[in-house]
């Protein structure tokens, strides 16, 4: 390496003052990164995150991050602690992978929507995946439901269960040769599903605390791992809430693609679907082909102080 002072490389792992990057041949380095470039990207608590292609140079074995390649997409959600600042979670994404559990812990609808929002936003295609359906045999009924709201808004619905590997070939078939990003809240098995889907991985997994029913963290920070047969699964921790940022209320109704079909009929142009007469939308939902679920999601990231989102 010390015959070139630059190369080119993917960021695999970012732990806030340390960046580790792959190098076209597979060779992985500790950088650092330069004090300019955290001015550049002062709203955001990580200016280089996993997945960002880098320019990195070499000076006698000190690695440092000089210029990272525009983005052509990331998830992106308000930093938890800092009502307006972003935290982003990963760039330059083929597909994003939201793991979903019904029970043990129980994933909230609007986290999903919360979710799905953002990759909506930011032209990250996602899949979403009904873990555990080992543990689904009691309540099929809601289930069925889950899937029934979430493929008529038009997202794909993969039931799968990393312990017995229903539903594992399919989610294989995703990720290979790709970059995918695995979300969910803690404790609803992404390292254990990235364990499966790989077991060369050496990922940690948690048990769930029976107390509360809550996931424990197990993967700190956000880490790209490489595939045997080719593309990077993206493991992240485990989220407990998705605050959106940067949208504004008027375009929120268009990352909802289910009632973005109606929208157009709507009387006012500027219909905000709260309240107006001859709304599209309200009509749409109590005729049951929006799912309330998903307009009460709607309705409460409306309601939300616009200091988190702007």
């Amino acid at each position: 390496m010390s015959d070139r002072e630059r190369f080119a490389g993917v960021v695999v792992c970012a732990t806030g003052s340390w960046y580790d990057v792959m190098a076209d041949d597979g060779a992985r380095y500790r950088c650092r990164m330069r004090g300019r470039m955290r001015l550049r990207g002062a709203r955001s608590t990580n200016p280089v995150v996993v997945g960002d292609m880098v320019s990195v140079s070499d000076d006698g074995g000190d690695f440092v991050i000089e210029d990272i390649d525009p983005r052509r997409n990331y998830i992106i959600r308000r930093a938890s602690n800092l009502s307006k600042e972003s935290h982003i979670i990963a760039a330059n994404i083929d597909r994003a992978l939201l793991v979903v559990t019904l029970a043990s812990p129980r994933t909230a609808p609007e986290f999903v929507d919360r979710f799905l929002v953002t990759c909506e936003a930011y032209s990250v295609p996602v899949t979403i995946l009904l873990a555990k359906s080992d543990l689904t045999a009691g309540i099929r009924d809601e289930a069925e439901a889950f899937r029934a709201t979430y493929e008529g808004a038009g997202y794909d619905v993969l039931e799968i269960s990393a312990l017995n590997g229903d539903g594992l070939d399919a989610v294989r078939e995703l990720v290979a040769g790709r970059t995918t990003l695995v979300a969910g809240n803690s404790g609803v098995g992404k390292s254990t599903l990235i364990g499966a889907l790989d077991p060369s991985f050496e990922v940690r997994t948690g048990e769930i605390s029976q107390s509360h029913l809550k996931g424990r963290h197990t993967t700190t920070f956000s880490t790209m791992y490489p595939l045997c047969g080719g593309g990077f699964i993206i493991d992240t921790p485990g989220i407990k809430g998705f605050g959106l940022i940067d949208i504004e209320d008027a375009e929120l109704c268009r990352y909802f693609p289910d009632m973005m079909r109606h929208a157009p009929q709507c009387r006012f142009y500027n219909c905000t679907h709260t309240h107006e007469p001859d709304c599209a939308v309200i009509a749409a939902v109590e005729r049951g082909e929006v799912a309330w679920s998903r307009y009460e999601s709607y309705l409460k990231i409306l309601d939300e102080d616009e200091k988190y989102r702007k």
